[in-house]
């Protein structure tokens, strides 16, 4: 059989057989006898075909016309059909080594070649990107072509032996060898070609991002992307990043105003992250992915690790100031990346504390409690949408505020129990809803504050006047601040307070058998009398305020003690004159009206029914009081705006042995032994019942000290035992040692000073001594 040109090996096929006899004994008439099996015998030609004189050579030289034509892009003379089967032919015959080893070195030839010419055409840095990429188009495009004609050789001989590479591979390798080896300048050059495009296109020109992609994409086919581009490239990114945030940190220092500049400096190193990621995506960048990670680690390190200090003091106080959520976001962001979060708390605990302790030590006080949770929601909103909720920063802001809130001893307690005490009062407009959301608010500043005992002691201050002049905004409320508190500190703290509302309650049963009472009704006729029993343990402490009652309030006083002694053998009452109210019912010019007043002021206007004129000496004379109460309850009904009494500060007391005072023009608040009083006749008001400001109702400066003092005489117990035990577990300690763990073992603020006296008095009480040989170290007596 003729194949082509070549001779193929003949081979006949004889079939050798008999026939078979019929009608064999014992066989049934008309059946013949079954055929023996055929056999098949394959014989070889004595004589095997040999291949036409020169066809190897006469083979090769056309495909080796056909491989420089292609290299030189001109037309091919044969078929690549006909090509094919000669190169399938040449293999069949086993010419395949002779075959890849003849193509090879002609594939060398042609890389050498183009490396020369390349050489003579890149006279320029500009041009050596477009002449490379050309040329390597080009050959991609050849050996394409190469391989489609050499494929026979390529799936059998090179795919079954070992050691020999794909005409692809070896191809890429001879480009690698003969154009883009270390030794010779041209990668070198293509390299920095390369860098100057990526630098330019980072200061914001444009370059040809395809031809980039081509390059690179050539780099890593030729598996030298890493080893000969990447290394350089992150040397080249890391002096580029580092100059421009040397540069723009300079800038950012010399700017007065730091929030503003970091703000777009955080937002410059955003944009360059953004533009690194992209240049490493597929298909929009030209980078390859695995460049990615170092390059944003770079970018990182050169723009924000490096400049963490120069940041958060530049630009952290100002963008918490002005609350920028975004660039704040991006501050945690870009520092959780870079590790540097530990920084980020010291400098946000630094703030709070700093911006916390202005608003503490500030002179207004009235605003302290809102200015401090206005300060905490801007706060907490920062860490919730800038800070990603972190439980790191949420720590930080409880922290800082224990650290502020407790640096001014004793008055953000008292102040915040004010504030609760002015949200618990009547009040109008405020929903049920709206008061609970407040009284919560409250807790939130309750829970920094390390001497809840101050404030434990003037919020029952304020709910016994709440509680004994009617004052609440409802039971309701008071009861679930109570519950609140009983969540946080424990039954023990609110124990007191829930006897307060105990006793009211009792109170009540009590005024209620009162009033249905012989007695009552009998000897106290048409006054409404109201008493509170309270009970000694529970309430505040009141000094008892000497004072001469009117007869009919006394004379109330005495029916009341009679039916409260019949009930409760044994029991003593103190009447407590300076927390009680009453209304009296007036006739003025222009109508009558009823008044609201303390039980000082009703002491003093009911002293008018009987003479129409009084000094300041007559009237501290008829109630007993002493000139503190008299002059702030004179103050109230005299030069107030509702002014029930006319004062005369320049006319002298009948009997008054003073000589007459200069007249002065505007009434004054200070008042002198010789000013005189009438009733204000000319009185007049829309409404029918009055509410007389009651001055002497407010705290004054001594009772807030006597509240404060009173809660030392219980810390006392506290700071006692803490010295014993911390003594008896060290034997020895030194003075500033015992002081230095006495702080961190009792849970309020104490003086130095007010601590040594009560190690003072443990050694004057024989449980501790000085030793012997130095008086600063102290030793436990067991």
């Amino acid at each position: 059989m003729d194949k082509g040109k070549g001779k193929e090996p003949a081979y006949c096929v004889a079939a050798d057989g008999g026939g078979a006899a019929a009608g064999a004994t014992g066989t049934r008439p008309g059946l013949a006898k079954r055929d023996a099996p055929k056999k098949l015998v394959i014989k070889a030609f004595k004589v095997k075909p040999k291949l036409p004189e020169n066809y190897v050579a006469n083979t090769w030289s056309r495909l080796e016309q056909a491989v420089r034509a292609i290299h030189s892009q001109q037309s091919i003379p044969d078929s690549l059909e006909e090509l094919y089967q000669a190169c399938e032919n040449l293999c069949y015959h086993k010419k395949a080594d002779e075959l890849y080893g003849n193509l090879r070195a002609l594939c060398d030839g042609h890389a050498q070649a183009e490396l020369r010419r390349i050489g003579e055409s890149t006279s320029s840095t500009a041009s050596i990107l477009h002449v490379v990429n050309d040329s390597w188009v080009t050959y991609c495009r050849q050996m394409i072509l190469i391989r489609s004609i050499f494929l026979y050789l390529d799936r059998t001989y090179v795919l079954h032996t070992s050691g020999l590479r794909s005409l692809w591979d070896m191809a890429l390798e001879l480009y690698r060898q003969r154009i883009l080896d270390d030794s010779h300048p041209l990668k070198s050059r293509l390299v920095h070609a390369l860098l100057a495009e990526i630098e330019r296109e980072r200061n914001g020109e444009q370059i040809d991002r395809n031809l980039l992609r081509s390059l690179l994409r050539m780099f890593m086919d030729l598996s030298i992307y890493y080893s000969s581009f990447d290394t350089v490239f992150r040397d080249a990114s890391e002096k580029y990043y580092q100059r421009e945030g040397g540069r723009l940190v300079s800038e950012l220092e010399d700017q007065p105003a730091g929030g503003p500049a970091v703000g777009r400096y955080l937002q410059h190193v955003g944009a360059r992250l953004a533009q690194e990621v992209e240049r490493c995506t597929a298909g929009v960048g030209y980078l390859d992915l695995g460049s990615r990670k170092g390059l944003l680690a770079i970018v990182e390190n050169m723009l924000v690790r490096k400049h963490v200090k120069a940041l958060l003091d530049n630009g952290l106080d100002e963008l918490m100031d002005s609350s920028s959520i975004k660039e704040l976001g991006q501050l945690y962001s870009l520092f959780s990346r870079v590790g540097a979060l530990d920084q980020l708390r010291t400098a946000f605990v630094s703030y709070l504390r700093k911006t916390g302790q202005k608003i503490v030590t500030s002179q207004d006080e009235v605003n302290m409690v809102d200015d401090l949770l206005a300060f905490r929601d801007r706060v907490i909103d920062i860490i919730k949408e800038s800070f990603a909720s972190s439980d790191t920063m949420h720590n930080a802001m409880k922290e800082a505020f224990e650290f502020f809130i407790n640096q001014r001893q004793n008055r953000p307690a008292e102040l915040v129990a004010k504030w609760i005490d002015a949200k618990l009062k009547t009040s109008k407009g405020v929903t049920d809803e709206d008061l609970e959301a407040q009284l919560d608010k409250s807790l939130l500043l309750f829970r920094y504050i390390q001497g809840k005992d101050i404030f434990e002691a003037f919020y029952k201050k304020d709910l016994a006047k709440r509680l004994l002049l009617q004052k609440s905004t409802s039971v309701d409320a008071e009861k679930s601040m109570l519950s609140k508190l009983k969540i946080e500190c424990g039954p023990g703290f609110t124990s007191k307070l829930e006897g307060m509302f105990k006793d009211i309650e009792i109170s009540k049963d009590y005024m209620t058998s009162f009033r249905e009472s012989a007695k009552y009704t009998t000897q106290l006729g048409n006054i409404d009398f109201s008493v509170n029993v309270l009970t000694h343990g529970y309430w505040p402490t009141y000094t008892p305020v000497p004072c001469l009652v009117p007869p009919e309030i006394e004379q109330c006083q005495k029916v009341f003690l009679e039916f409260y002694e019949s009930k409760h053998k044994g029991r003593r009452l103190t009447w407590q004159s300076l927390l009680g109210s009453g209304i009296l019912r007036c006739e003025f010019k222009k109508g009558k009206k009823e008044l609201s007043v303390s039980l000082f002021q009703a002491m003093v206007i009911l002293l008018f029914n009987d003479y129409e004129r009084l000094t300041y000496a007559d009237i501290v004379k008829l109630t007993g009081l002493d000139d503190k109460e008299v002059t702030r309850t004179l103050q109230s009904l005299s030069l107030g705006k509702l002014r029930i009494l006319n004062i005369d500060q320049s006319a002298s007391s009948p009997t008054s042995a003073a000589s007459p005072r200069t007249p002065t023009k505007a009434k004054t608040k200070d008042l002198h032994s010789d000013d005189a009083f009438t009733v204000n006749d000319n009185f007049d008001n829309p409404l029918y019942r009055i509410k007389i400001n009651q001055i002497q109702m407010k705290e004054t400066v001594e009772e807030r000290d006597k509240t404060e003092e009173g809660v030392f005489q219980d810390r006392q117990y506290s700071v006692d035992a803490a010295v014993v035990r911390i003594m008896k577990s060290r034997k020895r300690l030194k003075h500033s040692q015992l002081i230095a763990e006495l702080g961190s073992a009792l849970k309020f603020t104490a003086k130095p000073a007010d601590l040594k006296k009560r190690i003072e008095s443990l050694i004057d009480r024989e449980y501790l001594e000085r030793d012997a040989k130095d008086s600063d170290v102290y030793v436990y007596l067991a």
